[in-house]
């Protein structure tokens, strides 16, 4: 098996267990009276083309950024990184943050893209980076817009849920990860 077929199954694997925890665990955010027709999320196929290397900028002193939510409130996280890279010879960054305080080393990466409303969720998708250690400027992170997922308010109006700020919309498509039904 190659290196790409192995990613592409434990992409797989993730998804299928996704799958399971939203339509039998008690804290799925599909409602209970709907997980027992709920048959799975819609995903783009798996495409190495959306594994992109980044070089990363870090913020020393984080700028705070309010987001808007999906239910009229704002949400305030700090912007700690800038991850710039490249797709079909394109250049784009993408901003991550952390909640202030930040309980661990996630990295928050939500974005929209030329997808959004059309193929996937209309408030934008999220990523969540756990770095093994703190970002540092230059460092090369590789971001997998194939783990890209609609947030709990895509599936039910009782969750409250950041939606990505201008600066992380893309000018680009991004056919990777979760897509709506």
């Amino acid at each position: 098996m190659t290196e790409t077929d192995a990613w592409a199954e434990r992409l797989r694997e993730n998804r299928a267990e996704k799958d399971r925890f939203l339509s039998e665990h008690r804290q799925s955010p599909i409602p209970p009276e709907d997980r027992d027709d709920f048959e799975g999320l819609d995903y783009f196929d798996p495409d190495p083309t959306y594994r992109v290397e980044t070089t990363v900028t870090a913020h020393d002193d984080p700028e705070p950024v309010e987001m808007d939510t999906s239910d009229d409130r704002t949400v305030r996280y700090l912007r700690v990184v800038t991850f710039e890279f490249e797709l079909d010879g394109e250049s784009y960054e993408l901003a991550g943050y952390q909640q202030e305080p930040a309980e661990d080393d996630t990295i928050f990466v939500p974005f929209r893209d030329k997808t959004t409303g059309q193929q996937t969720y209309h408030g934008g998708r999220y990523m969540e980076l756990e770095p093994d250690r703190a970002l540092e400027d230059g460092d090369a992170v590789t971001i997998d817009f194939n783990i890209a997922y609609s947030p709990f308010c895509a599936y039910s109006e009782t969750f409250s849920c950041p939606l990505p700020p201008e600066e992380n919309w893309l000018e680009t498509t991004i056919e990777a990860g979760e897509r709506t039904l």
